[in-house]
């Protein structure tokens, strides 16, 4: 598809990267919220879900729209943070705290989180290149190896 390639190269740039993490997310929480969680803006692009995680410092609900790449029995959710150099901080809350809800399609799911690791990452990150492949792009931008984690359904 055309429209996939073109989407593909523009979320590729730096000028992307800069704008996209101030306005996707508020977006994707203003329409999940107008639809009662049934639809994600982002999601016309990729899967999506929004993550609720336990803050690692605060204790405090955390929610968080994100790309996802369904998989059997689960989802697999990518810590690329659009490609900048930190670690996004949904990444360090669900370190500490596995235990998680995602909103997918209109149902709160609770969910544990691993962390991939070895060749179980490899793997994983075979495939979401196969799926999404300027994942490639935010990895060659930054030293940090993006976190890639498992979750499935408790």
């Amino acid at each position: 598809m055309i429209g996939e390639r073109l989407v593909q190269k523009v979320s590729s740039t730096r000028g992307f990267a800069k704008v996209a993490p101030h306005v996707v997310p508020r977006l994707d929480k203003a329409v999940h919220r107008l639809t009662r969680g049934k639809y994600l803006l982002s999601a016309q692009m990729l899967p999506g879900v929004i993550l609720t995680t336990t803050g690692a410092r605060s204790g405090l609900p955390r929610r968080t729209p994100l790309a996802c790449m369904p998989e059997d029995g689960g989802w697999l959710l990518i810590g690329s943070n659009f490609g900048r150099t930190g670690h996004p901080a949904w990444t360090h809350n669900l370190l500490a705290h596995p235990d998680a809800e995602i909103s997918w399609k209109g149902q709160d799911i609770p969910v544990t989180a691993q962390l991939l690791e070895g060749e179980e990452r490899a793997a994983a990150w075979k495939a979401l290149l196969a799926f999404w492949p300027p994942y490639a792009t935010y990895q060659a931008r930054v030293e940090r190896e993006i976190r890639v984690f498992r979750v499935v359904q408790r």
